[in-house]
């Protein structure tokens, strides 16, 4: 039956594997920007902790919306542990460059879905996927431009709160 129910499937084994890692990536970051969301509401840092609580919602959407992906094409979804979050930072900073960096590692690994795809074939996960790469552009985005307010208002005197006032301010426009 299981060899019955594999030729019914609409994703490679392959496929179905990566798109569990990735809802596992999603779950992860999902996790992290809650716990870099603890970590600013316990410094003072209103904003940011807000920004972040609604970055670990969007996560968990992302994650979601691959588990339905992997279920509606007839595979086996599977719910992540999540373990290893971590939860201190040494600097406000750092947690701004830890988001970054997650970003990025999101990005590239959906890149590798894409790539896995293009070499099966799997023109309609591909088509799946162009949502989340679209949606990986807004994120490193808005990542980016967090991170160089360090820069452009600088951390010194008040610097620091002004960067926390202006990250919720901070969107994207394809425009």
């Amino acid at each position: 039956m299981k060899d019955l129910m594999r030729i019914k499937c609409l994703i490679s084994q392959d496929i179905e594997t990566l798109l569990n890692q990735q809802i596992k990536k999603e779950a992860h970051s999902s996790s992290l920007y809650l716990s870099m969301s603890s970590w600013c509401d316990q410094n003072g840092f209103d904003f940011s902790a807000d920004y972040f609580l609604k970055q670990s919602e969007e996560e968990r959407v992302h994650q979601l919306k691959l588990f339905k992906y992997v279920l509606d094409m007839g595979g086996n979804a599977i719910s992540p542990e999540v373990s290893g979050i971590k939860t201190d930072f040494v600097s406000f900073r750092e947690v701004f460059e830890d988001a970054l960096e997650a970003e990025i590692s999101i990005t590239q690994s959906f890149k590798n879905i894409a790539a896995r795809c293009h070499k099966e074939q799997d023109f309609v996960t591909m088509e799946f996927l162009n949502w989340f790469l679209k949606e990986q552009r807004e994120e490193e985005y808005k990542a980016r431009r967090a991170l160089e307010l360090f820069e452009v208002i600088g951390e010194e005197g008040t610097g620091r709160w002004e960067i926390d006032k202006h990250v919720n301010k901070i969107s994207y426009s394809e425009e």
